[in-house]
């Protein structure tokens, strides 16, 4: 009988599968918070982009916005950064006892196969 099946958020990990979200998540971990505009400097797109960014990733939960004059600060979410990374475990886990099924079959085939008298 096999485990059932973690339960993962697609929209968490759409947001999350964008290389240039995470390294916004990375800044913003590295330095507490920051605005498009701060951390617009620090990529290679545009502040638009940055805030198209920002956007899908407060959409999910990942960071929280506040406002801070005439732009947004935003903070990772901690807990929602909690929950993304124990999906990550139970995935990784999942994954890890389907390969160790495959290998037990894999080797059974082999074993059936040498143990077969040859003609």
């Amino acid at each position: 009988m096999t485990a059932p099946a973690p339960t993962i958020d697609d929209d968490l990990w759409s947001a999350i599968g964008d290389p240039t979200r995470r390294r916004m998540l990375d800044l913003l971990l590295v330095e507490g918070d920051g605005t498009a505009t701060t951390l617009g400097r620090q990529l290679p797109v545009t502040r638009q982009a940055v805030a198209k960014h920002l956007a899908v990733l407060e959409r999910v939960g990942l960071v929280s916005g506040t406002p801070a004059g005439r732009e947004r600060r935003y903070r990772v979410d901690d807990a929602q950064l909690a929950r993304a990374v124990a999906q990550l475990a139970s995935v990784g886990s999942a994954w890890d006892a389907r390969l160790q099924r495959i290998k037990r079959i894999a080797e059974t085939i082999q074993r059936t196969r040498q143990d077969r008298p040859q003609d």
